[in-house]
């Protein structure tokens, strides 16, 4: 091997070793100088990683499109978006990337509650401040986050209850008007007067992803409303995964199993759009003027084309569009001002006589 073809070797590898040492350089450190896209990161942004759990649903879409949206270059920002599909393995996966690229703030929508607090305590001593975005994580160790967004989701299954006892008392009250009074017990017109069904409310519930704030928050709240009636019958809750194919898997099997079912609650809308599927194939109907009553979560746009064609009767809102709050609160972390540890975005509860002039002005 001659002198001149060992040196062309030599530089050959040197080559090699100064492309890998620069693949493997974290984001932060790729100036102006040492990049060949300087587009991709300005040093001067806050570059924030962003673990979003997946995109099982429209509501996820949305609330996707709303934090990328905020937290663009004209608002100072770099985002870098990872999916996790679901996997909580991914998201962790995700949360150590962003360590090593040395990225500002880290976003994550977590999958689940638990199992964070290793990954979380690594961004901790790195330095990089953590913001739980839409549900909540389960640990002893708060600091570990420095804020949470979204919204309340205990609320969310009160309110659900709220709306069925309001609900079941008009329709208890419509049914006693229709009648002749001197007809109807007197225990009877008591228990409508009280909000008390004289028959008993047959229930069953389209739960969210298992252990997640969502499925938590939702099906306690609804819970703690039920407990206080006792035609309140709930028939089964099982795993609908927040998805319209195992919405409508689980909802065949419920109508399979049972014959007298009176009110769906679906713990999301993509679920419902499912369930609705699998009661028609049955040879059912729901909604306003339906065998079965639908009280459905999210209030995406398909949901209020439903309701307006009267097949869901209610739309707890879960308000995806926290984009906004996430980018104040990020500035206000970075001029060093103090924030609230859980901030909410308001949400509503929308119903199907008036749903088409509630969606006036809704962005999804």
């Amino acid at each position: 091997m001659n002198r001149s073809f060992k040196i062309i070797l030599w530089v050959f590898f040197m080559g090699l070793i100064v492309l890998a040492s620069c693949s493997l350089m974290p984001l932060k450190n790729l100036q102006n100088g040492e990049a060949e896209n300087t587009d991709v990161i300005d040093s001067d942004l806050i570059i924030v990683g962003f673990s979003q759990l997946g995109s099982e649903s429209d509501w996820r879409t949305a609330n996707t499109k709303s934090i990328q949206n905020a937290l663009v270059e004209k608002n100072g920002f770099s985002l870098i978006f990872q999916n996790g599909r679901q996997s909580q393995e991914n998201q962790i996966k995700d949360v150590r990337s962003f360590i090593f690229q040395e990225v500002d703030y880290i976003l994550i929508a977590p999958v689940t509650e638990t199992g964070w607090d290793t990954v979380l305590t690594e961004a901790k001593e790195a330095g990089i401040p953590v913001i739980i975005v839409d549900r909540m994580i389960d640990t002893e160790d708060e600091s570990l986050y420095v804020a949470n967004v979204g919204t309340d989701k205990y609320e969310e299954g009160i309110n659900a209850g709220r709306w069925l006892e309001k609900y079941l008392l008009q329709q208890d009250l419509d049914d006693t008007s229709s009648q002749v009074t001197e007809s109807i017990p007197e225990e009877t017109e008591l228990q409508a007067e009280n909000g008390q069904n004289t028959d008993t409310i047959n229930i069953v519930v389209l739960e969210g992803t298992l252990n997640s704030t969502a499925q938590i928050g939702r099906s306690q709240g609804f819970a703690d409303i039920a407990v206080n009636h006792a035609d309140w019958n709930i028939l089964a809750h099982e795993d609908g995964d927040f998805t319209k194919a195992k919405g409508k898997e689980i909802m065949a099997q419920y109508l399979q199993r049972y014959d007298d079912i009176d009110v769906l609650v679906s713990q999301n809308d993509d679920m419902t759009f499912g369930a609705i599927e699998a009661i028609h194939e049955a040879g059912l109907t729901c909604g306003v003027d339906g065998k079965i009553t639908i009280i459905s979560f999210d209030a995406v746009s398909e949901a209020f084309d439903m309701m307006e064609d009267g097949l869901i009767n209610v739309d707890i809102e879960c308000n995806p569009l926290q984009g906004p709050l996430i980018a104040e609160i990020i500035g206000r972390l970075e001029n060093g001002e103090e924030i609230e540890k859980i901030s909410y975005v308001d949400g509503k509860v929308f119903e199907a006589e008036n749903a088409e002039i509630d969606r006036i002005g809704r962005s999804y």
